[in-house]
């Protein structure tokens, strides 16, 4: 057999791998495929076989590598999956590898977070902040610097994900690292031993008032529950919680599970789960939260998903929380993930979710493009189109289309000269500048001396401006300024706490944390009410 061809059949037998696991496992549960289905099953694939072999012999142009892998990997695998439903995908060996880093939430490395930037007309990789410490922050690396060459290798016309790759390797190991950097007369080269990078999903927890925790969750991975645990322990919170799901795409169903399960009583519904061939499967909260009550304001947006809407949608229908920003994404369905042969893997819808109240928050997918479907957002649906729900205390909800949150906040558009800074990195590189000639400390603030310097380095760099549009922006900017140059200076987290100060929805969440006060108070009572009602049922209430 020529390599060609075992590399056919090697691709062959993943696709029908991949075609036929779901069906072997379905079959365990529910009984063997008829007959009739299996006849089908095999003509079906018999066609493809023939449509792959004429395709590969005959069209027009060379295929240059395209077949087998990219026609199966890319093309019959995916298009199959896309029939059912916008979740359910297949991933090759590499984008595997990295779905399961990401759920992990470490990988080895140096750890940085690097992105492309125009520098002078070419593109160069630059570091946006080491992440703190890690062995890029201990060896004294900046953001802003470019990263000119690893282990001699020039880096110039990589992509970031090809230096990331260089920087990456085995821990213990070493990588010596160029870098161009602002003030410094000639590169500076690093040596930087690999070691384990945490990718925490709790980037920012920290008391943004006196006895008022802020938690900043970004996605839900295996280490959420124990992250969310300790960050709970650490900041007080006594006077009320704001649990910050603002793109949150969900992740790891029982580590959402664990979160609430430390902010609901012991024995309440988390969510529940039905499949065609598996039994329902209800989760509770096995300890509960000890009688541990505050106020919780929870704040969501279009890119709140999946896991992270399991948090929202049970603390909602058990009114122990008030839901504020706009109507979230709107993904009820539940991944089984598989792990086939070759490094390969398929995460396959195999459950609905449904809230403790008994919503599914799915939106509608039928006859939606992907683009569509995962980008566009449509907004709060007519709340007619939708079946309405009671929360424990009798608040009206709606299923299907995301979770409406409880409280609309008005999501802030950047105009077109805050869009004109963010392209050009304007914050980033002007940072980078004003560090070499200052001294900052944590009381540091934007005043006009600032200002000023920052409207001569827009002059420098050839940005217009008028001081309608400085003005126009003057609270952002100035937060923006302040924030920028405190993670060069004291690292990303003081940085994003300056950022929070000023978000104008996080200051919202603040002022209706006496709402979610009065919001707690109505479902205690009305658990009062109903043991009452069990314990004495024939009296009136």
């Amino acid at each position: 057999m020529s390599s060609a061809a075992r590399r056919t059949a090697l691709s062959l037998v993943v696709f029908f791998t991949a075609c036929g696991l779901g069906g072997f496992l379905l079959s365990h549960r529910v009984g063997a495929q008829s007959s009739d289905n299996h006849t089908a099953f095999r003509t079906s694939l018999e066609q493809f076989s023939s449509v792959y072999q004429l395709v590969a012999k005959n069209y027009a142009d060379p295929l240059n590598g395209k077949m087998p892998s990219t026609t199966i990997y890319d093309g019959a695998i995916p298009a199959m999956l896309r029939t059912l439903d916008p979740h359910s995908s297949f991933f090759d060996p590499k984008a595997f590898a990295a779905m399961q880093q990401d759920e992990g939430g470490h990988y080895y490395g140096v750890g940085m977070l690097i992105q492309p930037q125009f520098i002078h007309g070419e593109e160069h990789v630059v570091v946006v902040y080491p992440m703190q410490g890690s062995p890029a922050w201990k060896v004294g690396i900046h953001p802003g610097d470019v990263i000119m060459s690893i282990d001699g290798k020039s880096t110039k016309g990589m992509s970031s994900d090809e230096v990331a790759n260089l920087l990456k390797g085995e821990k213990g190991t070493s990588v010596h690292v160029t870098m161009d950097r602002i003030g410094s007369p000639k590169p500076i080269t690093f040596t930087l031993t690999r070691d384990e990078i945490p990718n925490p999903s709790i980037d920012v927890a920290y008391d943004i008032r006196p006895g008022v925790a802020y938690i900043h969750i970004k996605q839900i991975q295996e280490t959420t529950g124990p992250e969310f645990a300790a960050a709970l322990k650490e900041v007080p919170h006594q006077n009320g919680l704001i649990l910050d799901l603002r793109g949150n795409p969900g992740g790891v169903l029982v580590e959402a599970v664990s979160v609430c399960n430390r902010l609901l009583k012991r024995g309440q519904i988390i969510v529940s789960q039905r499949g065609r061939a598996y039994p329902e499967e209800i989760y509770r909260a096995t300890s509960g939260n000890h009688g541990a009550d505050f106020p919780i304001v929870v704040l969501v947006n279009h890119g709140t998903a999946s896991a992270a809407e399991i948090i929202t949608g049970a603390l909602q229908d058990h009114d122990r929380a008030l839901v504020a920003g706009q109507t979230t994404f709107g993904k009820g369905l539940v991944q089984t993930v598989y792990r086939l042969s070759y490094g390969t893997g398929l995460t396959l819808t195999t459950y609905h979710y449904y809230t403790p109240s008994g919503r599914l928050i799915q939106r509608n997918y039928n006859g939606v493009s992907l683009y569509d479907y995962y980008y566009v957002d449509r907004g709060d649906q007519n709340k007619k189109d939708r079946k309405a729900y009671l929360t424990d205390s009798g608040r009206t909800v709606y299923g299907g289309g995301g979770i409406t949150p409880d409280v609309e906040l008005t999501r802030s558009r950047s105009n077109d000269f805050q869009n004109l800074l963010l392209a050009h990195y304007v914050f980033q590189r002007f940072a980078e500048h004003y560090i070499v000639d200052h001294k900052v400390s944590k009381d540091f603030e934007v005043n006009d001396a600032v200002l000023n310097e920052f409207e001569n380095f827009l002059r420098k760099k050839n940005i217009s401006f008028t001081p309608a549009n400085i003005n126009g922006v003057l609270p952002w900017l100035k937060a923006t300024i302040k924030s920028q140059i405190f993670i060069s200076t004291f690292g990303f987290r003081d940085g994003q706490i300056v950022i929070d100060n000023w978000d104008p929805e996080i200051q919202s969440a603040l002022g209706l944390l006496p709402q979610a006060q009065a919001l707690e108070q109505r479902a205690l009572k009305a658990d009062a009410e109903h043991l009452a009602a069990k314990e004495n049922p024939g009296s009136p209430h």
